[in-house]
C-alpha cells in the first residue's frame, strides 16, 4: 500500500520534474531520475532504476520540436515504479501495462498545460503594454503553476485512488490472464529496442556506419567495466593466465576473429571514405584549374 507521505512526495516531484525539464535542466526531469527518486521514496531503488532506464531507452529517439507534445515518460516511470513496488508487480509488466499507457495518456494533460500557459502568456503581454509589473510577475508564475498542475493532478489521482485498480490488474495478469502478463513482460523487454530503432532512424547511419560498428564492438568489449569488481578481477586473472600460457608455449586466447574482422572493416571503411573524399576534392580542384586556364 502506498503511504500518504509517499503520495505527497511523489506528487510534489511530479510538478518539479516538468519545471526542471523546461527551465533548469538539472537532469531531475528525466525518466532515469524519475525512476531513481520514486524507487528511493518507495524503498526499492533497483526496480526504480530498471523501469526508469528502460523508459529512457524507449524514448531515446523521441523529441519535441516547437510546441509539439510527446509522451510524458517521467510521470509514466513514476506511476509504474510506485505500483510495481507497492503491488509486487514484475517491473517489465509494470512498464508495459502501466508506464507506457500512462505516459501516453498524459499527452492530453500536457496539451491542457500548454493551453493554460498560452492564456497566461497573453496576460503577460497585456501587462507589459500597461507596464503593470506587479501583475506581470503574478501571471508569469501562474504559467509555472499550470505546468506543475498538469502533472501533479493526474499523478496524485492515480496514486491516491488507483491502488485497487492496479491490484486487480496485477491479480488478473498473474491469474487467468497470465498469458497476457507474459506477453506484456516480453513487450516491456522489447521497448528499449524501439527507442534505439527510432534514434537510428534519424541518425546518419549510412554515412557513419563504420563508427556505429566500432561503437558496438567497443561497448561489447568494455561491458565488463560496468560489472562487479569480482568479475573484473576474474577477467584480469584469466587474461594473465592466458598470457602466461602463451609465454610457456601454450595457445593464447585473445579476441575472437569476428571482433578483429569487425574492427578491421570499420577502420578500412573510414580510411576509404577519407581518401575518397580527398580524391573527389582533388578532381574538383583540377577541373576548376582547367576552366581557369581556358578562360
Amino acid at each position: 500500500m502506498i503511504q500518504w507521505w509517499q503520495i505527497l512526495l511523489l506528487t510534489l516531484y511530479a510538478g518539479f520534474q516538468i519545471m526542471d525539464e523546461l527551465h533548469w535542466y538539472s537532469s531531475a526531469g528525466s525518466a532515469v531520475f524519475s525512476g531513481f527518486f520514486t524507487g528511493l521514496v518507495m524503498g526499492d531503488m533497483a526496480t526504480g532504476l530498471f523501469i526508469g532506464g528502460s523508459m529512457q531507452l524507449t524514448i531515446l529517439g523521441v523529441g519535441t520540436f516547437g510546441g509539439a507534445s510527446r509522451i510524458d515518460a517521467n510521470s509514466g516511470t513514476l506511476i509504474a515504479t510506485a505500483f510495481a513496488v507497492s503491488s509486487g508487480m514484475d517491473p517489465e509488466q509494470a512498464l508495459a501495462a502501466l508506464g507506457v499507457p500512462v505516459a501516453a495518456i498524459l499527452v492530453y494533460t500536457d496539451i491542457l498545460g500548454r493551453m493554460a500557459n498560452t492564456f497566461w502568456g497573453h496576460a503577460c503581454d497585456a501587462d507589459v503594454e500597461k507596464m503593470n509589473w506587479g501583475a506581470y510577475n503574478v501571471h508569469y508564475w501562474m504559467g509555472a503553476v499550470s505546468w506543475c498542475l498538469s502533472r501533479m493532478i493526474p499523478v496524485f489521482l492515480a496514486l491516491a485512488f488507483g491502488q485497487g485498480l492496479v491490484d486487480a490488474i496485477t491479480g488478473a495478469l498473474n491469474g487467468d490472464l497470465a498469458w497476457l502478463g507474459t506477453g506484456l513482460t516480453v513487450a516491456g523487454g522489447m521497448l528499449p529496442a524501439v527507442g534505439f530503432a527510432i534514434l537510428l532512424r534519424y541518425l546518419p547511419v549510412k554515412k557513419h556506419v563504420a563508427y556505429l560498428i566500432l561503437g558496438f564492438v567497443i561497448a561489447a568489449l568494455l561491458g565488463t567495466a560496468f560489472s562487479s569488481i569480482q568479475t573484473i578481477g576474474g577477467d584480469v586473472a584469466t587474461v594473465a593466465g592466458a598470457t602466461e600460457t602463451a609465454i610457456n608455449g601454450g595457445s593464447f586466447k585473445g579476441l575472437s576473429m569476428l571482433t578483429v574482422a569487425l574492427i578491421g572493416f570499420a577502420l578500412a571503411y573510414i580510411y576509404y571514405q577519407q581518401h575518397q573524399t580527398g580524391a573527389v576534392a582533388a578532381v574538383s580542384a583540377g577541373a576548376e584549374g582547367d576552366d581557369d586556364d581556358e578562360l
